[in-house]
């Protein structure tokens, strides 16, 4: 097969270097050939052969794919294909200070969307238990809260809790990533935009609606939850 570049999921820029390209054909080669985590890739005589270039272009491709935890090399067995680490070079570059605003509001605005759509997660892996610890966490906010913002720590606590009882993994490390992101933008003067004031389901609320409601209602009192941050927003 010729790798050529086309309008599909790999397409390039113009501007794409040699190396890139290669990258580029050797994810569409390990695509065609259907390799999954564990299997051994040809030796790279046969895939610089294969995609028309020099072992040193295609070692410097195979060098990125490593870096990005996409290969690996298994003593007696040779280079195998692995299963990366998704969220690790997010992970890694994710430093408030220096985003720009515009993606900075995005990143807002997507911890916000997760958190509004976990209802149905929640609702099937909840136990009496997180719901005994979530009273426990909101036992010390003030009766009347639903015109107030609770600091940074208290909503740590509180959202971690959220996200842990969905059983999610991924979505875990997401909420880890994303809140420092949210209290970065919170607390930068990014979102300057005035809120008309109104209440809002607290913490306890929350709690409430996962005790005697439905994913539904869940939705619904998140929504309402981050309703003054969706004012600053829009």
């Amino acid at each position: 097969m010729e790798y050529v570049h086309s309008q599909n999921d790999f397409k390039l820029n113009e501007n794409a270097t040699l190396v890139d390209k290669v990258e580029t054909d050797l994810l569409e080669f390990f695509n065609d050939k259907q390799f999954k985590a564990g299997d051994v890739i040809p030796k790279e005589i046969e895939l610089a052969a294969q995609l028309g270039v020099s072992r040193t272009v295609l070692r410097e491709a195979l060098l990125r794919l490593r870096m990005r935890g996409m290969l690996d090399t298994k003593k007696k067995r040779g280079t195998v294909i692995t299963n990366p680490d998704l969220l690790s070079l997010i992970e890694k570059t994710l430093y408030p200070g220096i985003l720009d605003n515009a993606t900075l509001r995005d990143i807002f605005e997507l911890r916000m969307v997760m958190e509004i759509g976990m209802g149905d997660l929640i609702f099937e892996r909840v136990t009496q238990n997180d719901i005994d610890e979530l009273y426990a966490i909101v036992a010390n906010e003030p009766i009347n809260t639903e015109d107030m913002i609770f600091d940074s720590e208290q909503e740590i606590r509180f959202h971690g809790k959220l996200y842990d009882i969905t059983g999610n993994e991924t979505l875990r490390r997401f909420q880890r990533m994303l809140l420092p992101i949210f209290k970065y933008v919170h607390e930068s003067g990014i979102l300057k935009k005035q809120v008309q004031q109104k209440k809002f389901v607290s913490h306890r609320g929350i709690v409430d609606v996962i005790q005697h409601g439905t994913p539904e209602a869940l939705r619904n009192a998140m929504r309402n939850h981050f309703e003054n941050h969706f004012q600053r927003l829009f």
